[in-house]
């Protein structure tokens, strides 16, 4: 499928992970080094999801208060009763804190980014019972254009995310050319309109997560069943990160600190 660069990305190269690898195998390695992600099942215990999706609970539903209450009950991607954005959790809560700079997270990062790592950004995404609309298809560089553009997404799955609920769909190397040109919907930015022949999806069980890189397309499907469907969304992003549109640094203190710094673990700052 024919697709643009997006007008900032210039001359990149994907840079391949190598060992040696604290938590990944080499298989995973290689899987996100050609189609540019590996699905990690049980990153996280059933307490870790539990204390989670308490901590998120009071936050998630004052979101859907302010959508309901909203003209036409939406906030652009946001829509009442249908998918819901609550950003900025580690602000709020000491167990995401936590859970951002857990072994798991860290490791990966090691692995995955370099020495020197913070979070860039977290939310949690839930997708209600019987939305038909799906979140289309995107790369998370093409929604703030970061350079480094390739930083890493974890997509947590606090519920089972199934081709019913709205799990995440890839198209498997579709990272090697960097950023694309996005164009704005209704639904959000997309990259591409069409699922084509290689676009795969991409299931996982609670307390697994989907792990790729921001220059992955994809998209998450409707939600058919009667149950919502629960997602943390962790970033990280090397140190030295900027937004280029504003040469914003990405260090904000209260949500942008270290987790690795010279290859060790960093707590996060308390509340």
């Amino acid at each position: 499928m024919a697709v643009e660069l997006h007008p900032y990305n210039h001359g990149f190269e994907w840079t391949s992970v190598r060992g040696p690898f604290r938590r990944i195998t080499q298989a995973q390695a290689d899987s996100f080094n050609r189609r540019g992600f590996f699905v990690l099942e049980d990153a996280l215990d059933s307490e870790m999801i539990a204390r989670a999706v308490d901590a998120i609970r009071p936050w998630e539903a004052k979101v859907e208060a302010s959508l309901r209450a909203a003209p036409g009950r939406r906030m652009f991607i946001a829509e009442a009763e249908g998918i819901s954005f609550t950003v900025h959790l580690v602000k709020r809560s000491q167990v995401l804190r936590e859970l951002s700079a857990a072994p798991v997270f860290v490791d990966l990062c090691r692995d995955l980014i370099g020495p020197d790592v913070r979070l860039y950004w977290d939310q949690a995404v839930y997708k209600k019972p019987e939305y038909e609309k799906p979140f289309p298809w995107h790369q998370d560089n093409g929604y703030t254009y970061v350079e480094p553009q390739a930083y890493l997404t974890c997509w947590v799955a606090l519920t089972d995310a199934t081709e019913r609920n709205g799990c995440p769909w890839v198209v498997p190397g579709g990272h090697l050319r960097g950023t694309l040109k996005h164009h704005l919907s209704e639904l959000g930015w997309v990259c591409r309109d069409e699922d084509g022949p290689e676009a795969l999806a991409a299931p996982v069980r609670a307390g697994g997560a989907v792990v790729f890189s921001s220059l992955m397309p994809h998209r998450t499907g409707p939600n058919l069943t009667q149950e919502v469907r629960q997602a943390y969304i962790l970033q990280y992003a090397p140190d030295g990160a900027r937004v280029v549109e504003s040469n914003a640094p990405c260090n904000a203190p209260d949500r942008q600190y270290f987790v690795v710094r010279g290859g060790a673990r960093v707590a996060p700052p308390p509340l």
